[in-house]
Parts: structure tokens; sequence; C-alpha cells
């Protein structure tokens, strides 16, 4: 006999939901995480069947059944497609915010070497700063720890040893340029590197984040969730479609699920053979 969606696991798995919203709410915590608990509230009748497959692999680990939910709910709020659209801006905004600071402390580094040589031979000066010691004084001039702790260490050395033995200002540009020319562009986290490593933004990209979570939860020496957890499609298809809301027109449903992950086992293994 089916289980009514007032009982056994529904019952469970909404339990845990609601104390995850409580807790939220009385630490006043994550308040879009709250918002994603309530669409699996409201689309509970879609969930029946995910919630039975749940309980009967998790059931009898509670905290893993909670451990589940709490990376299923990260995984909506931090990388829903919106949000993986805004990260892969951000990526790209990096790659050129380095390009410019490259070019223009360059340009800055040429120039305060211009500024230098007319000081030195213009018969004219300014009152600029010309000692490192005094750019960075200057700079944590509101710092109080470099108040407290370092500005009378750093003023004695200065004394100490004269402008031969320092760096010039011009030169801390140009080692700004060669750090940003040279940076390479990587993901923080695991979790950030699987949701944006397609070409172009896609739903596959948050399911890829979530079972980045749920490795994230399965691989650790202290992980709740077994490591042969292993879902059927129709699970995780009636999960991604309540967590993110998704409308009738846009429903997947489990080839959908079994597609994306034939190509990411076929991408696997494409990578192991390149090495």
């Amino acid at each position: 006999m089916r289980e009514t969606d007032e009982s056994g696991p529904t019952r469970t798995c909404e339990e845990i939901l609601r104390g995850i919203k409580r807790y939220n709410s009385e630490h006043d915590l994550c308040p879009s995480e709250n918002v994603v608990i309530e669409r699996l509230l409201d689309r509970r009748l879609e969930l029946i069947e995910a919630y039975a497959e749940l309980h009967r692999k998790l059931g009898k680990r509670r905290h893993a059944l909670e451990v589940f939910f709490d990376a299923l709910l990260s995984s909506a709020v931090i990388w829903s497609p919106q949000r993986i659209v805004k990260a892969r801006d951000g990526r790209k905004r990096l790659r050129t915010v380095n390009e410019l600071i490259a070019s223009k402390a360059k340009d800055l580094a040429n120039l305060l070497r211009e500024r230098e040589d007319l000081h030195n031979h213009s018969g004219f000066a300014t009152n600029t700063h010309y000692h490192v010691c005094q750019v960075i004084e200057e700079a944590a001039r509101d710092n109080y720890y470099f108040k407290s702790w370092i500005r009378d260490d750093l003023e004695a050395l200065c004394g100490r040893f004269d402008i031969k033995y320092w760096p010039w200002i011009h030169e801390f540009m140009e080692a700004l340029a060669r750090d940003a020319e040279g940076a390479e562009l990587e993901a923080t986290d695991r979790i950030t590197a699987a949701a944006t490593t397609g070409r172009r933004a896609s739903l596959a990209d948050f399911l890829k984040a979530f079972f980045a979570a749920i490795d994230e939860n399965s691989i650790r020496p202290d992980a709740f969730i077994p490591a042969e957890l292993k879902l059927t499609d129709a699970t995780l298809a009636s999960l991604a479609n309540c967590v993110l809301d998704l409308g009738p027109d846009e429903l997947v449903d489990s080839g959908y699920v079994k597609r994306f992950r034939q190509r990411q086992r076929e991408e696997a293994e494409t990578r192991g053979n390149q090495r």
C-alpha cells in the first residue's frame, strides 16, 4: 500500500525540513533556504516517491538524511541557474580586471619613473612620496594595529637603511603588473569548479554542484552520507524540479538526468584517458 503524504517517509523528511527552517528563523540565518523549504513543502505530492527512496536509503541514519537536505538546500540557494550565471559573469569580470590591473599598473609605473626623472633633472620637484615607507605609513594611517604594533619598528628600520636598500615605488607597480599578468584563474572550491565547467550555463550546472556537495559530505573522514549512496534519476529530477521551483514548461524528467549522468561518465573517462 502506498504511503499517504501525511505519514512515513514524507513525514520524516518534512520534519527535518521544518527543523532546519525553525533553526534558521530562530537564529536569523539563511532566509533563502527557508524559501526553498517552503517550495518543497508546497510541492510535497511531487516528492512522495523521492522521499520514500531517501528514507529507504538514509532513514536508518537520520543525521545522514539531515546532511543530505543541508546539501540540497545550500546547492539550490548558491547554485540556482540564476546564481550560476552570476558566477560565470564574475569569473569573466575577474579575468578582465586582472588584465586592466596589469595594463594600468604598467602605465602607473612608467609615470612614476618619469616623475622621478623630472624631479632629478627638470629643476622642479613636488612634495610627493618618494620612499616606499612613506607610502606604507600613509596607506595604514587608519589602521590601529599598524600604528600600535608596526609603525615604530618600521620607522626605525627606515632610519637605519637609506633609500638604496628599498624598492622604488614604481617597482611595486611593476610587481603588481607582473602578478596580475601571470594570474591563474581557478575556482576557490570544488563545488564552484563543478558548477561552472560547462561552456554555457544550464540546469546541468546545478546538478553538477549538487553532486559535488554530496561528494563533499561522503568522502571526508567524518562524513555522514554513505559513499555508496546512489539515487535514481527520477528522484534527482523531482528534487531538482522542486528546489528550483521549475514550472510546467521547464520540468526535467528521469531521462534528462540519465543523459546528464551519461555525459558525466563519458567526460570522466575522457579525462582519465588523457592523463
